[in-house]
C-alpha cells in the first residue's frame, strides 16, 4: 500500500498555497484519473527561493507534490529540472503502481513552472 513517507506528505503537506507574484508558474492534469498540480515559483539568482503548489487530487498526487517542492527548495534551476518523475516516487519510498502517474505530475509541474520562469526572463 501506501509507505510511511506518502502518508505524512499526505497528512502534513509541506508548501501548501500560491506564492504572490511568482516568477514561475505551472500547471499540469492528467485527464484520466483527474488529478491536477499548480507550482509556484520564487527565484532569485538562479536559486527556487520559495515553491508552493495547490493540487486537486488524491492522496498520492497531494503527496507528490509536497515531496517535489522539498525536493527542489533551494536549489538551482538546472538542478530541479533534473529531477525526474522516479526521483519523486523513489523519495516517497515508491508509490503503487496505479498511482505511479501522479509522482509524473509532480516533476512535470515543476518543469512546467521553471519553463514559464525561463520564457518570462527571456523576455525581458
Amino acid at each position: 500500500m501506501y509507505s510511511e513517507k506518502v502518508i505524512d506528505h499526505f497528512t502534513n503537506p509541506r508548501n501548501v498555497g500560491e506564492i504572490e507574484n511568482a516568477n514561475g508558474v505551472g500547471q499540469v492534469g492528467n485527464a484520466k484519473c483527474g488529478d491536477i498540480m499548480r507550482i509556484t515559483l520564487d527565484i532569485e539568482n538562479n536559486i527556487i527561493k520559495d515553491i508552493k503548489f495547490k493540487t486537486f487530487g488524491c492522496g498520492a498526487a497531494v503527496a507528490t507534490s509536497s515531496m517535489v517542492t522539498e525536493m527542489v527548495k533551494g536549489r538551482t534551476v538546472e538542478d530541479a529540472l533534473e529531477i525526474s518523475n522516479a526521483a519523486v516516487a523513489e523519495a516517497l519510498d515508491g508509490l503503487p503502481e496505479a498511482k505511479m502517474h501522479c509522482s509524473n505530475l509532480a516533476a512535470d509541474a515543476v518543469h512546467a513552472a521553471i519553463k514559464d520562469y525561463m520564457e518570462k526572463k527571456t523576455k525581458v
